[in-house]
């Protein structure tokens, strides 16, 4: 562990919310509940008829199109910014809580806000250090699919947020998480970066689809 750099949870203003207003603590607690709400509700109507869709919206989630058939889960997806405060606690009372009830029975997507730009790049709501960032949790989940890995290693690096993307805060997380540094830096750097930002982009335009 880098002994320089301070990993000490200062207070820090909330991040706007994706619809421009920052969200409130009592929206927050309705949010968690409506989640589990949600969550469950859907997973026994998958088991019981077959053909849910999930129907939520708050602290940057949505549902997916359609039932992942051949996999017989239900789809949940989340939109997240990950220098962001709002992410943190997202992941921490939300995100995370529900994939250890329901991880079996969900098809879990993570994909990132952001604008792309006319001469194919993306522009992020905290700069290109952000961008970064996120190209490295979306190789994370890129080498690791697998939810328990790459959740965890994400959490970690969203705890310390105003680090990303600093290398010694990534090889930490990369160390507790058994994920391969040097996997995640060939995966973002590969093409002079055109596959990390070809990654990031294809996110962004994904999460544009439910607005």
């Amino acid at each position: 562990m880098d002994e320089k750099r301070s990993r000490s949870a200062s207070q820090t203003e909330p991040c706007p919310d994706p619809r421009g207003a920052a969200m409130p603590g009592r929206f927050r607690h309705a949010l968690r509940m409506v989640l589990s709400l949600v969550v469950l509700s859907g997973v026994l109507y998958h088991v019981w008829n077959g053909a849910p869709h999930l129907s939520r919206h708050g602290v940057a989630t949505s549902p997916v199109s359609g039932v992942t058939k051949a996999k017989g889960l239900v789809p949940l997806e989340a939109h997240i910014i990950s220098k962001c405060p709002d992410t943190r606690d997202a992941l921490r009372q939300l995100i995370l809580p529900a994939m250890q009830r329901v991880h079996d029975k969900v098809d879990f997507k993570l994909n990132y806000i952001g604008t792309p730009t006319a001469n194919d790049g993306v522009e992020c709501k905290h700069g290109p250090s952000e961008c970064l960032g996120n190209i490295i949790e979306l190789c994370a989940r890129e080498l690791y699919p697998d939810p328990k890995i790459n959740l965890g290693f994400i959490m970690c690096l969203t705890k310390d947020y105003k680090h990303i993307p600093e290398r010694a805060l990534i090889e930490d997380c990369a160390l507790e998480h058994a994920i391969d540094f040097q996997s995640l830096n060939e995966c973002a750097t590969r093409d002079d970066g055109a596959h990390g930002l070809e990654l990031l982009r294809t996110s962004v335009e994904r999460t544009a689809e439910p607005g």
